[in-house]
């Protein structure tokens, strides 16, 4: 405080900002632990990975989609999703063919046993946050997208890899 008992713009300036830090960083945490939370359920009761049933999920319902079309789906690159279907085709509950409508590329499918699973599975943490994403006005979801890219450059993140969430690194 001034002598004159007022506080200078600098002062609630500073506070003002480490308010939203903690906001910001609390908010976070709330979303990281709730992920973390289901992707470990997941793990627990289903043998699988948060991003594997993620994948199985956007296979529902689709009758033969390409890694390409998967990777638009799940919101990811292409060598991350194909990774994942790799240990999903492994496990048995999806399956490559060659796809009816143009047999140069391969077409993924849910097995009997995907589907088996899906149905004792809690919602994919991925699903999760996509989900609450679209909740959010055209405006602030945009203002969020740039605001992570900028935490993203201040963190100087940009060359990490951006794999799925909660899939297993492959040595």
């Amino acid at each position: 405080m001034t002598e004159t008992g007022t506080e200078d713009a600098e002062t609630t300036g500073g506070r003002a900002r480490e308010a939203d830090t903690v906001a910001a960083v609390d908010a976070l945490r709330r979303v990281l632990r709730v992920m973390r939370t289901a992707a470990t359920e997941t793990q627990a009761t289903l043998g699988i990975s948060a991003a594997q049933l993620f994948v199985l999920s956007q296979l529902t319902g689709a009758d033969g989609l390409s890694i390409n079309e998967l990777a638009e789906r799940t919101l990811t690159d292409r060598s991350s999703v194909a990774a994942v279907v790799d240990r999903l085709v492994g496990r048995g509950l999806a399956e490559r063919s060659a796809s009816p409508r143009d047999r140069r590329r391969a077409a993924v499918r849910i097995t009997p046993a995907g589907r088996s699973l899906l149905e004792a599975a809690p919602v994919a943490p991925t699903a999760l946050l996509v989900a609450g994403l679209a909740r959010l006005p055209e405006p602030e979801l945009h203002t969020l997208a740039v605001s992570l890219g900028r935490l993203v450059g201040a963190m100087r993140l940009e060359a990490t890899a951006a794999p799925m969430f909660f899939e297993e690194e492959q040595p």
